[in-house]
């Protein structure tokens, strides 16, 4: 019998990011419809609702699937996706008009500037951030559904 492993991996790995992104909405309807405050986040909210879950899905089927070959740590494995989905949003805002770089930090739509000195730690923080969620949310429904 076929115990379809990398649809149980994918199952997996939307669970997390699709829970964070229904608070993530929850905090940014309360904050826009309630309290009134101007937040342009609705011009790039599609992007991460559309791409992090699927994201974490193949990525986890990407892990499972490596896994015979090379014993990476999950929460390595899982550190490792910002950085590659940073690079591919960077170059796909610099690309769509939605973020230019300059010389000291980048300009998003053309109205909120954030000097490199607070991105770097910010990411680092995410990348931490990412490798706990893999560690102990991922792994755990790895474990759960008998894939890791």
């Amino acid at each position: 019998m076929n115990t379809h492993p990398y649809l149980r991996a994918y199952m997996a790995g939307i669970v997390a990011p699709s829970l964070g992104l229904l608070v993530a909405l929850t905090v940014f309807i309360v904050t826009r419809l309630v309290l009134h405050v101007p937040i342009p986040i609705e011009r790039v909210i599609i992007f991460p609702m559309a791409l992090v879950p699927n994201a974490f899905g193949l990525w986890n089927i990407c892990y499972l699937w490596t896994r015979p070959y090379h014993h990476l740590p999950i929460g390595f494995h899982g550190a490792l996706l910002p950085v590659i989905m940073a690079t591919l949003g960077a170059v796909a805002a610099v690309s769509g008009g939605f973020l230019t770089v300059g010389a000291h930090g980048v300009t998003w739509f053309h109205a909120i500037s954030l000097p490199y000195s607070l991105i770097a730690p910010w990411f680092l923080a995410g990348v931490a951030v990412y490798y706990l969620v893999w560690k102990y949310i991922v792994g755990f429904l790895n474990q759960f559904l008998g894939i890791a």
